[in-house]
């Protein structure tokens, strides 16, 4: 087995090669000086089985062409096996056409990762659960469920209810409500334009609760922050919230310093900005063991869905 990492988080390749055991393999990326990425892959990789770890973030197009120039570099040095192992799942939002004559990037990504090399991607909470059937080899959607709930077990307990921020996190929420034995509410939400949303109605009991809202992502935090105001409005005594990626673009970490929310707890699926990194409110847990986990059961081939019984 080899695992190289691109560019868009070594601190990540790292912890998952540590739960593995192994070096990450070796290999120089570099950008020429109009742009150009580069890869050479410095070790034998013939007839081996290989796993290329690259998140698709901010800046997400040179990391998605650093992805796919990582595994055709491997395709073409006899890679028996190349799986793209991406933590967070760029363009997952353009799942759908929403509008007339609108593409379907994640569709598009889907073509160039498969194009490029890859026998099978495995992600973490992809935005939309259609997007595994966007491919034509397997896809392993595995949740970050295990980490957040071992979390929030023991922080969040008394009196609580799940939120989901839209109608599209229902099954999220009630997933984890359910495991946490909790209430769930719902917010009705209303986005004319992207990244700007109107929360509208909330449906559910969340007077004297602690609302904890859960989300895949949380990008420019407006949704987030809307959401966190109208459960005070409604009565709701503390505020929490919890995604999985963090991109955290624009003004998300001065909206949330500046908004009821207590705590915000993600993942490092994506690395988190130097303010980010800053902020007393934003608590960063480690998906390493998960996607370690992960790759040593598709290596072996050994089943991946236990992981989440």
């Amino acid at each position: 087995m080899k695992l190289f990492g691109g560019t868009s988080n070594p601190n990540l390749t790292q912890e998952v090669c540590q739960y593995l055991g192994i070096p990450p393999g070796k290999m120089l990326a570099k950008t020429f000086s109009d742009g150009e990425t580069q890869v050479e892959i410095h070790e034998n990789t013939r007839g081996r089985d290989v796993f290329v770890l690259q998140s698709t973030c901010t800046p997400v197009n040179d990391n998605l062409m650093q992805l796919l120039i990582i595994m055709d570099a491997l395709k073409r040095a006899s890679a028996k096996r190349i799986t793209a192992v991406i933590p967070y799942y760029g363009y997952g939002r353009q799942d759908r056409k929403v509008k007339p004559r609108v593409p379907i990037t994640a569709k598009l990504v889907a073509d160039l990762i498969t194009t490029a090399g890859a026998d099978r991607v495995v992600s973490v909470d992809l935005h939309a659960g259609q997007i595994q059937g966007y491919f034509n080899i397997p896809v392993d959607n595995i949740f970050a469920a295990p980490v957040l709930l071992k979390y929030m077990r023991s922080h969040y307990r008394n009196n609580l209810v799940i939120v989901s921020p839209d109608a599209g996190g229902v099954e999220r929420a009630r997933a984890f409500a359910k495991r946490l034995e909790a209430s769930l509410a719902i917010i009705d939400k209303r986005r004319d334009v992207p990244n700007i949303a109107q929360a509208m109605n909330i449906i559910g009991e969340v007077e004297g609760k602690t609302a904890l809202i859960l989300d895949d992502m949380v990008d420019t935090a407006g949704t987030l922050t809307q959401a966190a105001g109208a459960l005070i409005e409604r009565g709701a005594t503390k505020i929490y919230a919890c995604c999985t990626h963090p991109v955290l673009s624009g003004p998300a970490v001065e909206r949330i310093e500046n908004s009821p929310i207590e705590q915000l707890v993600v993942t490092n699926t994506i690395p988190l900005t130097e303010k980010a990194e800053k902020s007393s409110k934003i608590k960063l847990l480690s998906v390493a063991a998960l996607l370690g986990e992960t790759i040593k059961r598709i290596y072996n081939s050994d089943s991946v869905s236990t992981l989440f019984v």
